[in-house]
């Protein structure tokens, strides 16, 4: 079981990432992947280190999902990972990726800087806790040894793995995240933050303060998360399909706790799973989308239902359920009706509120 802990300030500080992040999401994505091939292993590091084990990247706990796409999902992305991807295997040969990996940071380049400015200190101690007296990969050593070119080496990895893996689906991933920002504003501001959190994991409770999550099994035990004062950020991951993924980071106590959740329709994203051309017709349906999108002026009933080429009726259907999800507004002035997009309708396609 997961505790969380809420302070107060903790409730005044809780947020939800405006935008997805690239890095946890990527990391989200090879964890679900298994393990991919690894790299040669040399001398060992010396110290009081426990014995590395061999699988590089496990599967997820439990082992994956037992469902025909995903393991066609796998089987694709592990083909055609590059040669340079490599390396992020060594790094987790005990299943359990690093913490200075931790990271959330709002593009690529921002979340790589944020591991690389881990202290040197932490980056040795999670390295160590990896791997025992056990042979070590010569770059793994360098980079317990704060070496830039075993930096340069990780770099290349984490890109060469974004661009084959993550990339593809990236704007799938945007238009996921809107729409689970949407999903997540409306039950806050309609039924509070209490509601709003239990939402997010069907089964979780928020009792005296403290959210609990059912964990994974009775192997996993209680682990318990205070916030003190810092805060919590919420964030969406569409890859990762199990309990949820906290990142707090002990050489950064100044950075609020992040929580990564399960969201989204599962795996695989690709459009040979079902999903259509435009993700949020997913969410939305094709015509309720157009009607949205056509909103970049206030148009009458009359002026949409000509647009989408539909009946006066079907536009004020499609009309009156975006209402209903706060996506759009209607004015009335005698017998006309204006209808113009909310700040959420304008987050939700991408916009500027």
């Amino acid at each position: 079981m997961l505790r969380i802990h809420f302070t107060a300030d903790d409730f005044s500080r809780l947020r939800f990432a405006a935008r997805p992040a690239p890095v946890p999401e990527l990391h989200a994505a090879l964890m679900m992947l298994g393990p991919p091939p690894m790299g040669p292993l040399e001398e060992p590091l010396k110290g009081p280190l426990r014995d590395p084990l061999r699988g590089p990247f496990r599967g997820p706990p439990g082992g994956p999902p037992p469902d025909p796409l995903y393991d066609r999902w796998r089987a694709k992305h592990l083909r055609a990972l590059p040669a340079a991807a490599a390396p992020l295997a060594d790094l987790v040969p005990d299943g359990r990726p690093p913490a200075f990996l931790d990271v959330v940071g709002a593009s690529l380049d921002e979340g790589c800087e944020l591991i690389r400015s881990a202290r040197p200190e932490f980056v040795r101690k999670e390295i160590e806790r990896a791997y025992g007296h056990g042979p070590v990969p010569s770059w793994i050593r360098a980079l317990h040894d704060g070496r830039p070119e075993a930096w340069r080496t990780w770099e290349r990895a984490q890109r060469a793995a974004y661009e084959s893996v993550l990339a593809p689906v990236w704007p799938l991933v945007q238009d996921l995240h809107r729409a689970e920002f949407t999903r997540h504003a409306l039950m806050l501001a309609e039924q509070g933050a209490g509601a709003a959190l239990t939402a997010l994991a069907p089964g979780s409770r928020l009792r005296d303060g403290v959210w609990e999550w059912d964990g994974n099994g009775p192997a996993e035990g209680v682990r318990d998360v205070r916030l003190a004062g810092r805060g919590l950020v919420l964030l969406p991951t569409f890859h990762w399909r199990h309990g949820p993924l906290v990142q707090d980071l002990p050489d950064r106590p100044e950075r609020p706790v992040s929580l990564a959740y399960p969201a989204g329709p599962g795996l695989p994203l690709l459009p040979e799973a079902g999903l259509p051309d435009e993700p949020l017709a997913g969410v939305l349906g094709r015509t309720r989308l157009a009607l949205l999108r056509a909103l970049d002026e206030p148009h009458s009933t009359t002026g949409l239902a000509r647009r989408l080429r539909v009946s006066n009726a079907t536009a004020s259907a499609h009309a009156s359920a975006l209402r209903a999800a706060g996506l759009l507004t209607t004015t009335r002035t005698g017998l006309s009706v204006r209808h113009e997009r909310t700040s959420l309708g304008e987050l939700l396609l991408g916009g500027t509120p």
